[in-house]
C-alpha cells in the first residue's frame, strides 16, 4: 500500500514540474520575446554608440545621426550649451531616469522599425531631436566636464560649407607621415611615396582663328550699275597672359589680319587689300590700390603686302611702311566681372615713333611723317580703353579706343567688332573703325580728317 502511495506522490509531483519547466523553455525560445530582447540590446549599443562619439575618434558615427542634420551638436567639439541646462529643469525630467532619457526617448532613435515587429515612432521632428541630443550633452557635461573648452557664444558668425569647399576624396592613397624623434634621422633613405609640389601656373594662353568671305554678284545690265566682287578675310588672335593674383599682371597679344577683295574696276591690278594689320602689344602692370596698377604699355604694328592707288602704280603703303612703336607710361584702371572685362589707362607720358623703309611711299604725311625724312618722333599724353562685353551667349561685342594727342594734333582710333557665333565653327562679324588725324595734309583727294573703314563677313572660325 505505501509504495502505491509512493509512486502516486511521485507522479504528481512530476506532472506539477514538466508544465513549469515547459513554460520556461517557450518563454527562451519564443520568437516575440527574443526579438524584444535583441531590440534592447540594439538599442543599449546604439545608445552607447552616440555617448562614446567624444571618447574614442575610431568609433564610427551611427548612420541615423549621420544622415540627419538635426544632430550637429553631436558633430562639433564638444561644446557647452545653455539649452541642456534649462531642458533639464523642465517638470518631465527625473534624476533616476538612467542618463536621462526614457525608454520611448531610446527608442524612437534606436529602431527602424525594418528589423522590428513593434511600431515605435521615430524622431521626425526637429525639436524631438533636439531634445534627444541635449540629454546626452548633458550627461556628458556631468562626467567629462574638462572636455569641454567652448561654449555655444563661440561659434557665432560660423558659416557652414558650401559645395565649391567640400573636398573629393575618393582617390585614397597611402601616405608616409614623419614625425620628431630624438633620434637622428637617418640618410639615403628611399621613401615609399614621392612628394610631388604642383606650382600653380599664374599663365593663360587663348587663340582665335577665323576665314571669312563675303560676296556680290550683279549682272552687266543691272539698272543702277555697280560690278561683282568678292572678298576674303583671315584673322588670327593669340594671347598669353600673366597674373599672380597679387601684384603683377602681364598682358601680351598679337592680332594678324589679311583682307583681299576682288577690283574689276581697277585696270592695273586685279585683286586689292581691304585689310592689313599686323599687331603686337604688350602691357606690364604692378598693382598700385585695388584695380589701379602702374603700367608700361608698348605696342608695334605694320602691314604685310603693299598697297596702290586705283589704276596706278602709285605706293601707297607697304610692309614697313609705315612701322609705328607706341610706348607710355601710366595708370591703368581694370575691372573685370562675370559679362565683361573694362581696362582705361591714362598715360601722362606717352612717345610713338614711326618709320617708312620703303621710299616709293607717295604720300609720308599722311603717316604723320614729312616729305624727304623716314622718321617721326611725336611726344605727348594718350588714354587707351579696351572692353569686351559677352551680350548673350552667343553674341560678343569688343572695342578698341586710342586717343593720343602731341598738344598740336590729335591722333584717334575707335575700333568695334560684333562678333555673332553661330555655331561652334561659323561666325558672322561687323567691324568699324573710325579715325581721326588732323596732322595729316587736306587735298582734293582727302578733304576731311575724319575716316570710316566697315567690314561684315562670315565664314569659318574657331577658338581655343
Amino acid at each position: 500500500m505505501k509504495r502505491i502511495q509512493t509512486i502516486i506522490l511521485l507522479l504528481f509531483g512530476f506532472c506539477l514540474v514538466t508544465p513549469a519547466q515547459n513554460t520556461s523553455e517557450q518563454l527562451q525560445t519564443n520568437p516575440v520575446v527574443q526579438a524584444f530582447k535583441d531590440s534592447l540590446n540594439q538599442l543599449k549599443a546604439s545608445y552607447y554608440a552616440h555617448y562614446r562619439i567624444w571618447e574614442d575618434l575610431d568609433i564610427p558615427v551611427p548612420r541615423s545621426a549621420r544622415l540627419n542634420v538635426n544632430f550637429y551638436k553631436l558633430h562639433l567639439p564638444p561644446t557647452y550649451y545653455s539649452a541642456p541646462i534649462r531642458q533639464a529643469f523642465e517638470v518631465d525630467w527625473a534624476p533616476d531616469k538612467k542618463m536621462g532619457m526614457t525608454l520611448a526617448d531610446s527608442l524612437r532613435q534606436a529602431i527602424s522599425g525594418s528589423s522590428s515587429e513593434w511600431n515605435v515612432p521615430q524622431l521626425t521632428s526637429s525639436a524631438d531631436a533636439d531634445r534627444w541630443v541635449n540629454k546626452i550633452l548633458r550627461n556628458y557635461y556631468i562626467q567629462y566636464p574638462d572636455y569641454v573648452k567652448g561654449n555655444e557664444m563661440s561659434l557665432a558668425g560660423v558659416k557652414a560649407f558650401d559645395d565649391s569647399q567640400v573636398l573629393d576624396t575618393s582617390n585614397k592613397k597611402e601616405i608616409k607621415s614623419y614625425m620628431k624623434t630624438e633620434n637622428p634621422v637617418a640618410e639615403n633613405v628611399e621613401a615609399d611615396n614621392e612628394l610631388v609640389v604642383v606650382k600653380p601656373n599664374f599663365w593663360k594662353k587663348t587663340g582665335n582663328g577665323s576665314l571669312q568671305f563675303s560676296q556680290h554678284g550683279i549682272s552687266d545690265n543691272w539698272y543702277q550699275g555697280g560690278e561683282s566682287t568678292n572678298a576674303l578675310l583671315a584673322e588670327l588672335k593669340l594671347t598669353a597672359n600673366y597674373d599672380d593674383r597679387q601684384k603683377v599682371q602681364f598682358e601680351n597679344s598679337l592680332e594678324i589680319k589679311v583682307g583681299f577683295i576682288t577690283a574689276p574696276s581697277d585696270t592695273v591690278h586685279k585683286y586689292k587689300t581691304n585689310a592689313d594689320l599686323f599687331r603686337l602689344n604688350s602691357k606690364l602692370g604692378v598693382r598700385a590700390v585695388k584695380n589701379l596698377y602702374y603700367t608700361l604699355a608698348a605696342e608695334f604694328k605694320t602691314q604685310f603686302f603693299p598697297n596702290y592707288k586705283t589704276n596706278t602704280n602709285d605706293m601707297i603703303s607697304n610692309f614697313l611702311s609705315p612701322a609705328q612703336l607706341d610706348v607710355s607710361l601710366g595708370l591703368d584702371y581694370k575691372l573685370e566681372k562675370s559679362k565683361y572685362k573694362l581696362s582705361v589707362m591714362g598715360s601722362p607720358f606717352s612717345y610713338t615713333f614711326v618709320y617708312i623703309d620703303n621710299d616709293k611711299i607717295i604720300n609720308p604725311s599722311s603717316f604723320n611723317v614729312e616729305e624727304g625724312k623716314s622718321t617721326a618722333h611725336l611726344f605727348g599724353s594718350k588714354l587707351t580703353a579696351n572692353f569686351d562685353w559677352n551680350i548673350i551667349s552667343n553674341i560678343s561685342y569688343s572695342s578698341k579706343l586710342d586717343y593720343f594727342t602731341t598738344y598740336n594734333k590729335v591722333i584717334a582710333n575707335w575700333e568695334n567688332t560684333f562678333n555673332f557665333q553661330v555655331s561652334r565653327y561659323l561666325s558672322a562679324k561687323i567691324f568699324l573703325h573710325a579715325r581721326f588725324d588732323d596732322g595729316v595734309k587736306l587735298n582734293e583727294d582727302n578733304d576731311s580728317y575724319f575716316q570710316f573703314k566697315e567690314m561684315l563677313t562670315f565664314g569659318l572660325s574657331y577658338s581655343w
